[in-house]
């Protein structure tokens, strides 16, 4: 018969009550094994749980001379008696009978103890018991250095029962956490999102029916050629976003941004700045000056415009480093996308154009350029949005944008140089260069990925040393080992997946939380929403435990 999960029943404590009862072996939590049994009856002299301990000299018999003698309790089981509450003995500052008892300290993030709380043994630290240890968790590289100073500022507000070291078990609290603080002006900013991708999509349709109009049918097998290397940088870009994927709406946003729109405000400019120059009786400028100053300052600014306006308007999803070079490498890559149409129609449409070597050297050996570029700018504003205030992000685009709009100008006049030579050293030139800046993206993009890992495991481990979580589930949720035998164990209960997976992406999201309040970031709003997903996570892991608990019979 189904035991329903009550206050003090989880997977462990109902195995405890009923030991002819074995608990199948998919009830267990990933590598934890839990070595407390707390559910052993009283023995003589030792206060039960929920009882406080005598205090004071005994009542009867004549008044004692000098400091009590010290009771010894009966031997225990070795496996259990460290776990049990110790009787206190008193000592010089010990209070007599109707004494209120001490304040309960709450321990501020970075301390070495948790705070200890009456009820549940399972689910907060039984009394009296020596305090958890914390944990000093490993920083990531490419993150800012977290001081104690920045704790102490941030400091967290502690929970009401602690977590105890053994996940899994724990009294299933019926609250649900509250609306999300902010939801309204998330809707806003999701339909304005909405909005935006749907006008560049109808754009990109315009592009279409323009291309239809220049090359006829050959306009599906150019969409076809240069879609080739796109869909290889969209895998890798997603690969490295799987640690903590952000809005696909963000997503499509940049790679449409970079396709349409991007591509549209150059055509302008450059219209615009040869009309100014003609007006201003500024004949022809050379085509180095085009190749060399124009492209790169106009092409990498209409590009990574639209990172500033997501680091402004969604800042909670432009969090690091990783972020800016997910967004910059799409919008770069869209680019491109629409460039290699244009550039192989143009070679397909030409006397003696040479179509198959036009797209062996952009598509296949040079695919990554426009990438590059708008990575540099991402990379230097999610820096300044994990630890700066919003003016800082904005600034901190500057130095991206020159970096980008630099190695755009060596690339151009690399190639402008070594063509006026031949074409054997400009196809030579091209592909070492292509080869040097691929290698430096690709090597970056596995640095960030691995940082942001450590970043998570070290923000939330200032939550397992308050006592929100324990340092088990920081290893299964800061680990992709751990994650990943975390889903395959909840998977064994009726919709603990699901829940699973609300909890590791509630612990990225207060990964981010936790950092934002250490740079002094959001205020009190953020605190609200720190609060909210911790009530979001903690009924998440009740639920799970609901649901290991359903299946022990």
């Amino acid at each position: 018969m189904s035991h329903q999960a009550g206050p003090g029943n989880g997977p462990d404590s109902q195995q405890d009550a009923h030991p002819g009862n074995s608990v199948p072996p998919s009830a267990q939590p990933p590598r934890v094994a839990d070595p407390r049994n707390l559910n052993v009856p009283p023995q003589q002299g030792m206060p039960q749980q929920g009882q406080v301990p005598p205090q004071g000299p005994p009542m009867q018999g004549p008044p004692m001379q000098g400091p009590p003698p010290q009771q010894v309790p009966p031997p225990q089981r070795p496996n259990n008696d460290r776990f049990r509450p110790r009787p206190q003995q008193p000592g010089p500052g010990s209070q007599g009978p109707g004494s209120q008892p001490p304040p309960r300290q709450i321990p501020q993030p970075g301390m070495n103890s948790a705070p200890q709380t009456q009820g549940s043994p399972h689910l907060g630290a039984p009394m009296n018991q020596p305090p958890m240890p914390g944990r000093v968790y490993e920083q990531a590289r490419f993150a800012p250095t977290v001081t104690q100073e920045m704790r102490v500022r941030a400091r967290m507000q502690a929970p009401q029962q602690v977590v105890s070291e053994t996940p899994w078990t724990g009294a299933v609290r019926q609250s649900q956490p509250e609306e999300e603080p902010g939801s309204t002006a998330n809707i806003i900013r999701l339909v304005i999102a909405i909005l935006a991708v749907v006008g560049l999509f109808v754009g990109l349709l315009v592009l279409a029916l323009l291309g239809g109009l220049s090359f006829g049918l050959r306009l599906f097998a150019l969409v076809a050629l240069s879609a080739i290397p796109l869909i290889g940088i969209i895998a890798y870009v997603l690969w490295l976003d799987r640690w903590k994927p952000q809005p696909k709406i963000i997503l499509g946003l940049c790679l449409l941004w970079g396709a349409v729109a991007a591509v549209t405000l150059t055509l302008v400019f450059s219209i615009v700045g040869k009309v100014a120059l003609y007006l201003a009786g500024v004949g022809s400028l050379p085509d180095a000056y085009g190749a060399v100053v124009e492209a790169p300052v106009v092409e990498e600014t209409t590009k990574t415009v639209l990172l500033v306006v997501i680091v402004l308007a969604a800042r909670r999803h432009f969090e690091g480093p990783l972020d800016g070079l997910v967004y910059g490498a799409l919008i770069g890559a869209g680019f491109a996308f629409t460039e290699n149409v244009l550039y192989l129609g143009g070679a397909w449409e030409q006397s003696g154009g040479d179509l198959l070597g036009t797209f062996i050297l952009r598509c296949l050996c040079s695919p990554l350029l426009h990438t590059v570029f708008c990575t540099c700018a991402g990379v230097t504003i999610g820096f300044a949005a994990r630890k700066w205030k919003w003016w800082a992000t904005v600034l901190m685009w500057l130095p991206g944008l020159l970096v980008g709009m630099l190695l755009h100008a060596v690339w151009n006049g690399t190639m402008t140089g070594l063509g006026q030579i031949n074409g054997i050293a400009s196809i030579i030139g091209l592909i070492v260069l292509s080869f040097i800046f691929t290698t430096c993206w690709i090597v970056l993009g596995i640095l960030l990925r691995r940082s942001e890992r450590l970043h998570t495991q070290n923000m939330l481990g200032d939550y397992a040393n308050t006592g929100w979580m324990t340092h088990s589930e920081v290893d299964m949720l800061a680990t992709w080992k751990g994650r990943k035998f975390g889903k395959r164990w909840a998977d064994s209960f009726p919709g603990g997946k699901e829940e699973m997976r609300t909890m590791i992406r509630t612990s990225g999201d207060l990964s981010t939380t936790r950092m934002r309040l250490l740079a002094g970031v959001g205020g009190q709003k953020e605190r609200d929403i720190e609060s909210f997903q911790l009530k979001k996570f903690a009924s998440a892991r009740d639920r799970l435990l609901a649901a290991s608990g359903s299946v022990v019979r």
